[in-house]
Protein backbone atom coordinates (compact mmCIF):
# COMPACT_ATOMS: atom_id res chain seq x y z
CA UNK A 1 0.00 0.00 0.00
CA UNK A 2 2.92 2.35 -0.50
CA UNK A 3 1.44 3.54 -3.77
CA UNK A 4 -0.58 6.48 -2.47
CA UNK A 5 1.92 8.29 -0.28
CA UNK A 6 3.79 10.37 -2.84
CA UNK A 7 0.52 11.26 -4.52
CA UNK A 8 -0.82 12.53 -1.21
CA UNK A 9 2.20 14.78 -0.68
CA UNK A 10 2.75 15.85 -4.30
CA UNK A 11 1.75 19.37 -3.30
CA UNK A 12 4.41 19.29 -0.57
CA UNK A 13 7.70 19.58 -2.43
CA UNK A 14 9.74 19.08 0.73
CA UNK A 15 8.96 16.50 3.39
CA UNK A 16 10.35 17.85 6.67
CA UNK A 17 12.59 15.20 8.25
CA UNK A 18 12.68 16.04 11.94
CA UNK A 19 14.70 14.79 14.90
CA UNK A 20 13.32 15.91 18.26
CA UNK A 21 15.21 15.62 21.52
CA UNK A 22 12.54 17.32 23.61
CA UNK A 23 8.87 16.41 23.63
CA UNK A 24 7.72 19.98 24.22
CA UNK A 25 8.99 20.95 20.77
CA UNK A 26 6.71 18.50 18.94
CA UNK A 27 3.44 20.42 18.73
CA UNK A 28 4.95 23.89 18.11
CA UNK A 29 7.17 22.51 15.33
CA UNK A 30 4.21 20.81 13.67
CA UNK A 31 2.16 24.00 13.87
CA UNK A 32 5.05 26.03 12.44
CA UNK A 33 5.39 23.69 9.47
CA UNK A 34 1.66 23.92 8.76
CA UNK A 35 1.81 27.71 9.03
CA UNK A 36 4.65 27.68 6.52
CA UNK A 37 2.68 25.64 4.02
CA UNK A 38 4.14 22.17 4.62
CA UNK A 39 1.37 20.10 6.23
CA UNK A 40 3.47 16.93 6.54
CA UNK A 41 6.24 15.76 8.84
CA UNK A 42 8.48 12.70 9.02
CA UNK A 43 9.44 12.39 12.66
CA UNK A 44 12.41 10.08 12.96
CA UNK A 45 12.56 7.35 15.60
CA UNK A 46 16.08 8.32 16.63
CA UNK A 47 15.33 9.63 20.12
CA UNK A 48 13.58 8.40 23.24
CA UNK A 49 10.78 10.95 22.85
CA UNK A 50 9.98 10.19 19.21
CA UNK A 51 6.92 7.98 19.70
CA UNK A 52 5.46 10.32 22.31
CA UNK A 53 6.11 13.24 19.95
CA UNK A 54 4.22 11.47 17.17
CA UNK A 55 1.36 10.84 19.58
CA UNK A 56 1.26 14.49 20.65
CA UNK A 57 1.25 15.75 17.07
CA UNK A 58 -1.44 13.26 16.02
CA UNK A 59 -3.62 14.36 18.94
CA UNK A 60 -3.06 18.10 18.81
CA UNK A 61 -2.24 18.97 15.20
CA UNK A 62 -4.64 16.85 13.13
CA UNK A 63 -4.14 19.07 10.09
CA UNK A 64 -0.62 17.73 9.58
CA UNK A 65 0.20 14.35 8.02
CA UNK A 66 2.51 12.85 10.63
CA UNK A 67 4.73 9.91 9.80
CA UNK A 68 7.42 7.88 11.49
CA UNK A 69 10.86 7.73 9.92
CA UNK A 70 13.99 5.69 10.57
CA UNK A 71 11.99 2.47 10.87
CA UNK A 72 14.87 -0.01 11.15
CA UNK A 73 13.29 -2.89 13.10
CA UNK A 74 10.06 -4.70 12.20
CA UNK A 75 8.48 -4.07 15.60
CA UNK A 76 8.86 -0.32 15.19
CA UNK A 77 6.22 -0.32 12.46
CA UNK A 78 3.48 -1.43 14.85
CA UNK A 79 4.77 0.90 17.55
CA UNK A 80 4.53 3.84 15.17
CA UNK A 81 0.98 2.93 14.21
CA UNK A 82 -0.01 2.73 17.87
CA UNK A 83 1.43 6.21 18.40
CA UNK A 84 -0.71 7.65 15.62
CA UNK A 85 1.64 7.69 12.63
CA UNK A 86 -0.12 7.90 9.28
CA UNK A 87 2.81 6.77 7.13
CA UNK A 88 6.16 5.04 7.60
CA UNK A 89 9.64 5.57 6.18
CA UNK A 90 12.65 3.28 6.43
CA UNK A 91 16.28 3.92 5.42
CA UNK A 92 16.55 0.43 3.96
CA UNK A 93 14.31 -2.46 2.99
CA UNK A 94 14.90 -5.99 4.26
CA UNK A 95 12.20 -8.60 3.56
CA UNK A 96 11.15 -8.57 7.23
CA UNK A 97 10.96 -4.80 7.31
CA UNK A 98 8.93 -4.64 4.11
CA UNK A 99 6.51 -7.23 5.47
CA UNK A 100 6.12 -5.44 8.80
CA UNK A 101 5.41 -2.11 7.19
CA UNK A 102 3.00 -3.63 4.69
CA UNK A 103 1.17 -5.44 7.49
CA UNK A 104 0.27 -2.11 9.12
CA UNK A 105 -1.90 -1.11 6.17
CA UNK A 106 -0.29 2.34 6.16
CA UNK A 107 1.41 3.89 3.15
CA UNK A 108 5.17 3.69 3.46
CA UNK A 109 8.45 4.48 1.73
CA UNK A 110 11.04 1.68 1.92
CA UNK A 111 14.61 2.88 1.60
CA UNK A 112 16.76 2.10 -1.44
CA UNK A 113 20.22 3.17 -2.61
CA UNK A 114 21.06 0.84 -5.53
CA UNK A 115 19.33 -0.42 -8.65
CA UNK A 116 19.22 -3.92 -7.18
CA UNK A 117 17.45 -2.61 -4.09
CA UNK A 118 15.01 -0.66 -6.26
CA UNK A 119 14.25 -3.82 -8.25
CA UNK A 120 13.78 -5.81 -5.04
CA UNK A 121 11.20 -3.32 -3.80
CA UNK A 122 9.46 -3.27 -7.17
CA UNK A 123 9.33 -7.07 -7.20
CA UNK A 124 7.68 -6.94 -3.77
CA UNK A 125 4.92 -4.84 -5.32
CA UNK A 126 5.85 -1.35 -4.18
CA UNK A 127 6.59 1.47 -6.61
CA UNK A 128 7.22 4.35 -4.20
CA UNK A 129 10.38 4.44 -2.15
CA UNK A 130 12.94 6.54 -0.37
CA UNK A 131 16.33 7.14 -1.97
CA UNK A 132 18.86 7.35 0.86
CA UNK A 133 21.45 8.68 1.46
CA UNK A 134 20.67 10.74 -1.62
CA UNK A 135 23.72 12.93 -2.03
CA UNK A 136 26.21 10.26 -0.95
CA UNK A 137 24.56 7.65 -3.21
CA UNK A 138 24.81 9.66 -6.41
CA UNK A 139 22.37 12.53 -6.07
CA UNK A 140 20.02 13.85 -8.72
CA UNK A 141 22.29 12.63 -11.52
CA UNK A 142 21.91 9.05 -10.29
CA UNK A 143 18.13 9.22 -10.15
CA UNK A 144 18.05 10.79 -13.60
CA UNK A 145 20.17 7.96 -14.99
CA UNK A 146 17.89 5.21 -13.67
CA UNK A 147 14.60 6.82 -14.68
CA UNK A 148 14.67 5.14 -18.10
CA UNK A 149 15.57 1.55 -17.08
CA UNK A 150 13.24 1.56 -14.04
CA UNK A 151 10.47 4.00 -14.99
CA UNK A 152 7.95 2.53 -12.53
CA UNK A 153 9.96 3.59 -9.47
CA UNK A 154 9.17 6.91 -7.82
CA UNK A 155 11.30 8.42 -5.09
CA UNK A 156 11.49 10.73 -2.14
CA UNK A 157 15.25 11.34 -1.98
CA UNK A 158 16.58 12.19 1.47
CA UNK A 159 20.03 12.73 2.92
CA UNK A 160 22.30 15.71 2.42
CA UNK A 161 19.80 17.67 0.31
CA UNK A 162 19.86 21.45 0.74
CA UNK A 163 17.67 24.32 -0.45
CA UNK A 164 20.22 24.82 -3.24
CA UNK A 165 20.05 21.22 -4.51
CA UNK A 166 16.39 20.42 -3.86
CA UNK A 167 15.14 21.96 -7.13
CA UNK A 168 17.46 19.67 -9.13
CA UNK A 169 15.73 16.65 -7.61
CA UNK A 170 12.23 18.08 -7.91
CA UNK A 171 12.73 18.62 -11.64
CA UNK A 172 13.10 14.87 -12.19
CA UNK A 173 10.11 12.85 -13.45
CA UNK A 174 10.71 10.06 -10.93
CA UNK A 175 10.80 12.31 -7.84
CA UNK A 176 7.61 13.12 -5.94
CA UNK A 177 9.16 15.16 -3.14
CA UNK A 178 12.45 15.48 -1.28
CA UNK A 179 13.19 15.01 2.39
CA UNK A 180 14.70 18.01 4.12
CA UNK A 181 16.28 18.17 7.56
CA UNK A 182 17.27 21.83 7.14
CA UNK A 183 13.75 22.98 8.07
CA UNK A 184 14.28 22.45 11.79
CA UNK A 185 17.82 23.64 12.62
CA UNK A 186 19.04 22.57 16.07
CA UNK A 187 19.69 26.17 17.10
CA UNK A 188 16.15 27.19 16.15
CA UNK A 189 14.74 24.30 18.18
CA UNK A 190 16.95 25.14 21.16
CA UNK A 191 15.81 28.77 21.07
CA UNK A 192 12.16 27.93 20.47
CA UNK A 193 12.32 30.01 17.30
CA UNK A 194 9.30 28.51 15.62
CA UNK A 195 8.78 31.53 13.38
CA UNK A 196 12.15 30.79 11.77
CA UNK A 197 10.99 27.23 11.15
CA UNK A 198 7.80 28.57 9.59
CA UNK A 199 9.86 30.88 7.37
CA UNK A 200 12.05 27.99 6.23
CA UNK A 201 8.91 26.01 5.47
CA UNK A 202 7.49 28.89 3.42
CA UNK A 203 10.66 29.03 1.35
CA UNK A 204 10.58 25.27 0.79
CA UNK A 205 6.88 25.27 -0.10
CA UNK A 206 7.63 27.85 -2.80
CA UNK A 207 9.79 25.39 -4.73
CA UNK A 208 6.67 24.34 -6.66
CA UNK A 209 4.74 27.59 -6.45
Amino acid sequence: MSGDLLDSVTGVPVMPVVVLERLEHAVPVAKALVAGGLPAIELTLRTDVALDAIRAIADEVPEILVGAGTIVRPEQAAQAVAAGARFLVSPGATPALLAAMADTGLPFLPGTATVSEVLTVLEAGFTEMKFFPAEAAGGAAYLRSISAPVPDARFCPTGGITPATAPDYLALPNVGCVGGSWLTPPDALAAGDYERIADLARAAAAFRA
